[in-house]
């Protein structure tokens, strides 16, 4: 009867850590995407949550869905019970020393899949009884609405409560291709950029056609324009290469090319702004050792994939100290 009410208590807390997870992500189909899981199946299981209630939770339309008013209160509720199971689990693996179950990780596009990804097979082969889930996305993935234990994300969220550790700083640079330099021109100053096809990176609603410099020690904007514009910094780097623009990278997608002379950095003597990428996790009183495990390696492995006289690329302490709570500012 026990290990009945046992099973049956662990069924009720799957549903409730399925609900969030399918609120957090904001449909079925994102909810089945980060659990490699089916919108089939989330809807069945949201489903039995609904007729176990005696209560609609949702009203589902074709591509999202709204919370109910009973949703919404009982989203709000399951949610403190979901981050206290989160909490008590943390608190007791910590006792451990085991480098053991899920990890899912978040990151930007580019950055994802040509650093971060190799990282985690590297990782995965020092830990084997950790599971890792990737996620990437350009659009700034936040390590509490998508549900992740680490979001790798380009500056600090909005969220002062979260603990961030910054991982890698680089300059933003302005690139070109060289056949894009010989029918184009090499700009000898930023604002030659106003007379160039430049092209901008897109987030959210805002482009991102504002480029900071600095000279002789003043710092001012060149506001560009260009014809092609996109949200995916990968496509954006695939087009440099391609040769259809001029555009402002991180130093840190470009270091390869630029050694190689596929891509030529331009403007070099005036310094462009900085650009950090931060490991971001819950504020939680006790990180699990899987979570900083994987932050130590992270911290340890990436300065691998950057030469090591490079000047323009600079890298977070490994050290547990790296790792503090955000806090507010003024």
């Amino acid at each position: 009867m026990l290990l009945e009410k046992a099973g049956n208590v662990a069924d009720e807390v799957a549903e409730l850590q399925l609900f969030v997870q399918i609120v957090n992500a904001g449909n079925l189909s994102a909810a089945a995407r980060a659990l490699n899981s089916s919108p089939a199946a989330m809807s069945r299981g949201l489903g039995a949550l609904e007729s176990r209630l005696g209560v609609r939770l949702v009203t589902r339309t074709s591509r999202s869905f709204e919370l109910t008013e009973e949703g919404q209160l009982f989203y709000e509720r399951c949610a403190r019970i979901v981050a206290d199971i989160a909490e008590a689990e943390a608190e007791a693996s910590s006792k451990g020393d085991a480098v053991k179950g899920m990890l899912r990780v978040g990151a930007p596009m580019e950055l994802g899949r040509r650093m971060i990804a190799p990282i985690i097979t590297d990782f995965r082969q020092r830990f084997p009884e950790v599971q890792v889930h990737l996620m990437l996305s350009d659009a700034g993935l936040d390590v509490i609405d998508d549900g992740l234990d680490v979001a790798l994300r380009i500056g600090l969220p909005a969220d002062s409560s979260v603990i961030a550790k910054k991982i890698l700083s680089a300059k933003r640079i302005v690139c070109a291709s060289p056949s894009y330099l010989r029918k184009h021109g090499v700009p000898e100053k930023p604002s030659d950029l106003l007379q160039h096809d430049c092209i901008r990176l897109v987030r959210g609603r805002r482009v991102m056609d504002t480029w900071l410099f600095q000279d002789q020690g003043k710092r001012f904007e060149v506001i560009v324009n260009g014809t092609l514009s996109t949200t995916s910094g990968e496509v954006v780097h695939d087009w440099v290469r391609a040769g259809k623009g001029i555009a402002l990278k991180a130093a840190w997608d470009l270091q390869p090319e630029i050694a190689a002379g596929t891509i030529i950095q331009c403007l070099s003597e005036f310094w462009c702004d900085e650009i950090d990428l931060f490991a971001i996790c819950a504020n939680r009183q006790h990180l699990s050792p899987r979570i900083r495990a994987f932050l130590d390696f992270v911290a340890r492995k990436q300065p691998s994939f950057f030469s090591s006289d490079s000047e323009d690329c600079n890298y977070g302490s490994s050290s547990p100290t790296g790792i503090g709570r955000r806090r507010k500012t003024s």
